[in-house]
């Protein structure tokens, strides 16, 4: 049987719309609204969401805008906070990453992967008489469910994943004879995964991004003298010792993080994959969309989809251990889809948002490449390998690439029935561009975080001549299987494609300015790169240059450029790194080697929630498309009942 949730209408309304039947001007605009037509959508489509008021925030902003021009909406309603700094709290996967289930959503308790029922509401529209009595009938082939209501009020009621409901009404208004309107019910329930490296996964967009102290907070340099020390701004609510002489506990300063709805990954909501599975759920009102976000910052083909790989930071907890191990993400996916079809053996796996390749030619070494500039911090990390060059990228773009994408497309074949199309992979957008498509000229703008950055422009121009004339095209042809990729059926093995965004990010590189920014980032981040106080004495207490606080960054407004710089990264997420080999790690929070990871590894160099945007805007019609949601929906059926005779006329 089907549960339904009745409306109960009081008798003041009763009557009023016994009053309202009386009256041939309203029943005239009526009739003037079409034939009568029963629509139905899914409530709270987007199933990662545990509470509505989450999806309709989503819903209301998407109204006539793309994805980009709502994320703007929501970051100017939010005032730059963001708006998932508290929906992070309200979801079927935990901050660990596991999956709940039950999920406790809308009150009711739901298997994620496996629903079996969904809520929809039902509506009858069209020429509907005022004061109009509606017969509602339910039928999944158990038997009707049938209930009797206004007919402008609602009907909600939870229909059977897998199995078709007729909805049957019987409108009476008065002596006008009876309608009956009938439509037939069944909820597309889609699994979405996503997959990838630190693009996919949302990297420099946490959730709820960190408060910072206007405070300053000491960091030693590589330098090791007793005068090789700079300020930065602190984290806010932080007590401990801020001076490099007063050291303190990580787990102490770790209170005080910023938040990702997956830590060891570095997952946010703001990723180009949860808009687009979002976007999927807001578009098509009949969907209900299950996603499981599996991407994970560093990963790579081998370490990460494959093989496992080390966590980007932990989560502050009671026990103060720390996991540095995140599961391979395909075996993480192979488990959950046989532990589905366990329980549905009809559950597919629908669709896969990809994007990964960049860790793989060593993509974060060129990025190191181009911006530590200093002698002693360039041989220091050319010693411990993080840093790469063109050449070295180059030469795993040819030899070791190719063979990773075999892999990996023999991997998730089994997981997609056979049809890699169903994996829609996103490539990357060149960082590095503004104005036109002009490279970035470079400079210490937006990097002076760190004393040793300067994102030297020769270097810079390198990096980004083989992003757009090697790296990207070699990709679309591995994806593609063109350009001679290694693909044993090219029909078979082609993934989708997606690379609309990157004409869009030639305008919007970490470079690019505008006189609409926000107000914080235009005075107080300095284009000639000086923007933090040197003097160590007055830094302690005011470590910004233009003599505003740090606390008044935001995160979350609309800027010139979609890829996010250094500073953005330390004001955003300020991460200290836990997964780093034992031998990496710092002797104590104001070590050097923190003073660099922290204002690299929240972000730089990644997209912001707008650029995220902008890439579910050209990945959501590739994704509408494979899954064939665009279809006609079907036809409705209308007719009049006989009229009915008074009793004893029969």
């Amino acid at each position: 049987m089907i549960p339904v949730l009745l409306r109960t209408l009081s008798a003041s309304a009763l009557l009023l719309a016994g009053l309202l039947t009386a009256l041939p001007a309203e029943r005239a605009a009526a009739q003037d609204a079409g034939p009568l037509q029963i629509t139905w959508e899914v409530r709270n489509r987007f199933r990662l969401f545990r509470e509505e008021r989450d999806f309709l925030l989503h819903v209301e902003n998407a109204r006539n805008r793309s994805i980009l021009a709502a994320e703007q909406s929501l970051e100017l309603q939010s005032e730059g906070r963001g708006w998932a700094r508290n929906m992070v709290n309200r979801l079927c996967i935990d901050l660990q990453g596991r999956v709940n289930q039950p999920c406790t959503r809308d009150n009711t308790k739901e298997n994620y992967l496996t629903p079996i029922d969904h809520p929809v509401t039902v509506r009858l529209v069209g020429a509907v008489p005022v004061g109009a009595t509606c017969a509602w009938s339910f039928d999944d082939g158990d038997g009707p469910q049938q209930s009797t209501f206004d007919c402008a009020e609602p009907i909600n009621l939870r229909v059977r994943y897998g199995k078709q409901t007729v909805a049957t009404v019987d409108v009476s208004a008065g002596s006008d004879p009876t309608q009956r309107v009938q439509t037939e019910i069944q909820v597309r329930d889609i699994f979405v995964a996503g997959l990838g490296d630190s693009i996919a996964s949302g990297e420099g967009n946490p959730d709820r991004p960190l408060a910072l102290s206007d405070e300053g907070f000491c960091f030693r340099s590589y330098l090791g003298t007793a005068g090789a020390q700079y300020y930065r701004p602190s984290r806010h609510g932080f007590k401990g010792g801020r001076a490099c002489e007063a050291p303190d506990t990580l787990a102490n300063w770790q209170r005080y993080s910023a938040l990702w709805f997956n830590a060891p990954c570095h997952r946010s909501l703001y990723s180009y994959q949860t808009r687009t599975a979002l976007a999927l759920a807001v578009r098509y009102t009949h969907i209900a969309v299950t996603y499981l976000p599996l991407a994970c910052t560093g990963a790579s083909i081998g370490d990460g989809l494959l093989g496992s790989q080390r966590a980007r930071e932990c989560p502050p907890g009671k026990t103060g251990v720390c996991n540095t191990s995140v599961n391979a993400q395909v075996a993480e996916l192979r488990e959950a889809l046989t532990a589905a079809k366990k329980r549905q053996p009809d559950r597919t796996l629908d669709l896969v948002l990809l994007s990964v390749g960049a860790n793989d030619v060593y993509f974060s070494g060129l990025v190191a490449d181009v911006i530590v500039d200093t002698a002693t911090e360039r041989a220091l990390f050319r010693r411990s390998g993080v840093m790469a060059s063109v050449d070295d990228s180059r030469d795993a773009l040819a030899r070791e690439l190719p063979q990773d994408f075999v892999k990996l497309r023999e991997a998730l074949k089994p997981l997609v029935g056979g049809d890699l199309s169903h994996v829609v992979y996103v490539s990357y957008a060149n960082p590095a561009l503004a104005e036109g498509g002009v490279p970035c000229r470079g400079g210490r703008a937006g990097f002076d975080i760190h004393p040793s950055f300067n994102a030297d422009p020769q270097r810079l121009a390198r990096v980004s001549t083989f992003v757009d004339t090697e790296f990207l095209p070699q990709l679309k042809g591995l994806a593609t299987c063109t350009s001679g990729a290694l693909c044993r059926d090219p029909e078979a093995d082609r993934m989708t494609f997606v690379d609309a965004h990157q004409a869009a990010f030639a305008d919007h590189g970490f470079c690019a300015h505008s006189g609409n920014d926000p107000e914080f980032d235009r005075t107080c981040f300095a284009e000639n790169g000086q923007s933090f106080n040197p003097d160590i004495v007055s830094a302690a207490s005011q470590p910004m240059l233009c003599g505003r606080g740090a606390s008044e960054y935001r995160a979350y407004l609309p800027r010139a450029r979609w890829i996010r710089d250094a500073n953005d990264s330390y004001f955003s997420a300020m991460t200290y790194p836990q997964g780093l080999p034992a031998a990496s790690q710092p002797t104590d929070i104001h070590d050097a080697t923190w003073g660099v990871l922290s204002a690299v590894y929240g972000g730089a160099v990644h997209p912001s929630a707008e650029g995220h945007a902008a890439m579910a805007d050209a990945a959501l019609p590739a994704a509408s498309a494979v899954l064939g949601l665009d279809a006609v929906p079907p036809n409705v059926t209308r007719g009049f009942l006989p009229q009915l005779l008074p009793s004893g006329r029969q």
